[in-house]
């Protein structure tokens, strides 16, 4: 790997994943010295841990990826639909070799703090591997969103003798279930993909849930070769035309609001008409289901029923029937034959709502209602989703302030790229900013793009640091607030709101204004001069 030439790089980026790598050949284009810190021993982020069975992008494929390269968008054809763990994987490694970024990245390698001297204007950056630390003027927080796997916290979990594993930390050899009795623990979007593929092998799956979730199927299959053809032709409109929707993605968002005079049969014929068409182009569908309930209700009722014709035990369909929070304040699962697969004979649900699990003990799981037993036992229990990450590495910025001091009460950021008492600190899709409302790829692209150019304005100006002002990231922290205050979001008790991590503070962490309102912000700020940042 090469080094900088002063002794000081230009960047650190922590992660090897679509931020990541997308920062370093940024900065290599610019002339930038970089080095990037991956945990692993290869590229992919969340798709290189992430890798238990039915494990694939909720997303369609063709928006799922990089668009910084006309040349990759050619040489690239994706399979499915909706790609496959294993083929995401192969892709991000085609990234890294196609542009020669792994002589810039330093595999297992796991960074452990990063301090700021106020002396210097660097950072310097602790790692688990050398014992000399590396200096830089810029730090960047590549890390993801959804990277920090949720611990167990149920009594016993070292007690018992049969296999454990993690969505989050799959072994990468293949796990075989056949004639085993299989529990999974959890009914977020790994155990939605996973669950159907396990009750193929295993001779009994019990399905522990507390929360049911909405999920939408995905009508997955090959990508016909007519679509790969149009996407090739109108590659740069499409893309466009994702830009300017809420989510980052092409499904149209109607501007018709569910209650405005609707007649039913018409809502109906469009709630079916997205339905169909699969992943979340329902969440479209009309313009005031995430701020009324009256409107999110008739989503409701409607997910009801296509449950309820899906699995054909009534009890069973009322338990995985989402009652307790709106439809969409949750990260919605898609999902292949989902509801189906407690149709089989070999599957079966617990709700633990009420019979919460107990301890997990030697031999199985003992809820307050009852004792079970299993060879094997999957956690399915999410992430410390938008902070976790950040709160691994200790970070000390001016006047050694620790960055988990400062969000004690809740993350403070400006827009989501900076925080004050930070200089020179960026975080890619960081809190505050649209991220995991979103299609990820491009608006980490739109992210890594905004640090980069920042990099580069500070250095044509001859300046040492940027950092967001406290005026800037107080008010920058209210809008967020604002803005998920005028909708259902805060209702639900969602990684969204950190209320699956016990102690972390109860804050709306993404921002629910949409894509577009968010760039014309992001764009506006630069355009100022910055506007918001102090730059020395």
């Amino acid at each position: 790997m090469s080094g900088p030439t002063s002794g000081v790089y230009d960047a650190v980026v922590v992660g090897a994943g679509f931020a990541g790598m997308y920062m370093l050949h940024r900065l290599r284009k610019q002339g930038m010295n970089a080095v990037v810190f991956e945990a692993a021993d290869n590229v992919g982020g969340t798709w290189y841990w992430n890798r238990y069975p039915g494990a694939r992008v909720d997303i369609e494929s063709v928006e799922y990826c990089y668009s910084f390269s006309s040349a990759l968008d050619e040489e690239w054809q994706w399979s499915e639909k909706y790609a496959t763990q294993p083929e995401i994987l192969r892709y991000l490694n085609h990234v890294a070799d196609r542009f020669d970024l792994r002589r810039d990245i330093r595999f297992s390698t796991r960074v452990t703090a990063a301090t700021f001297d106020e002396k210097t204007n660097l950072w310097t950056i602790t790692t688990d591997k050398s014992a000399a630390p590396v200096t830089a003027r810029a730090f960047v927080m590549a890390t993801g969103c959804l990277s920090v796997p949720k611990e167990p916290d149920f009594k016993g979990v070292n007690a018992f003798k049969g296999k454990s594993y993690f969505t989050s930390r799959w072994p990468h050899e293949q796990v075989d279930f056949t004639g085993l009795n299989v529990a999974i623990i959890g009914t977020g979007s790994s155990a939605v993909q996973s669950i159907p593929e396990i009750a193929k092998q295993a001779k009994h799956l019990t399905v522990f849930q507390r929360t049911p979730n909405f999920s939408m199927p995905a009508y997955n299959g090959p990508i016909p070769q007519e679509q790969l053809e149009l996407w090739k032709l109108n590659r740069p409109r499409f893309r466009a035309e994702a830009t300017a929707n809420a989510g980052n993605i092409r499904h149209t968002f109607p501007r018709d609001a569910l209650l405005s005079a609707t007649p039913p049969e018409e809502v109906e014929r469009v709630l079916e008409e997205r339905w169909k068409m699969g992943g979340f182009a329902i969440l479209g569908s009309f313009a005031d289901t995430s701020i009324d309930e009256r409107a999110n209700e008739v989503v409701r009722d409607f997910f009801a029923r296509k449950i309820k014709a899906a699995v054909k035990d009534e009890r069973t369909a009322n338990l995985l029937t989402p009652k307790t929070y709106p439809f969409g304040t949750k990260r919605p699962c898609v999902d292949s034959n989902y509801f189906e697969t407690y149709n089989r004979s070999n599957v079966s649900l617990v709700d633990i709502s009420q019979a919460h699990i107990e301890e997990i003990t030697t031999e199985g799981i003992r809820t307050a209602a009852q004792d079970y037993k299993f060879d094997v036992i999957i956690y399915a229990i999410g992430f410390d989703a938008m902070t976790g990450a950040l709160d691994k590495v200790d970070i000390r910025g001016r006047g050694g302030l620790k960055l988990k001091d400062k969000w004690a009460h809740g993350p403070k950021t400006y827009l989501g790229l900076s925080i004050a008492g930070f200089p020179n600190l960026f975080t890619i899709t960081g809190p505050g900013s649209p991220s995991v409302l979103t299609n990820m790829a491009p608006s980490i692209e739109q992210h890594v793009d905004w640090v980069a150019r920042a990099l580069a304005d500070l250095a044509a100006q001859r300046k040492a640091t940027m950092e967001a002002t406290p005026e800037a990231e107080d008010a920058w922290v209210a809008h967020v607030n604002e803005v998920a205050n005028m909708t259902l979001f805060p209702k639900a008790n969602s990684w969204y709101m950190g209320a699956n991590i016990p102690g972390k503070p109860r804050v709306f962490l993404p921002y629910v204004g949409g894509v577009p309102a968010y760039r014309a912000k992001c764009a506006e700020v630069v355009n100022n001069g910055y506007e918001g940042f102090a730059l020395n």
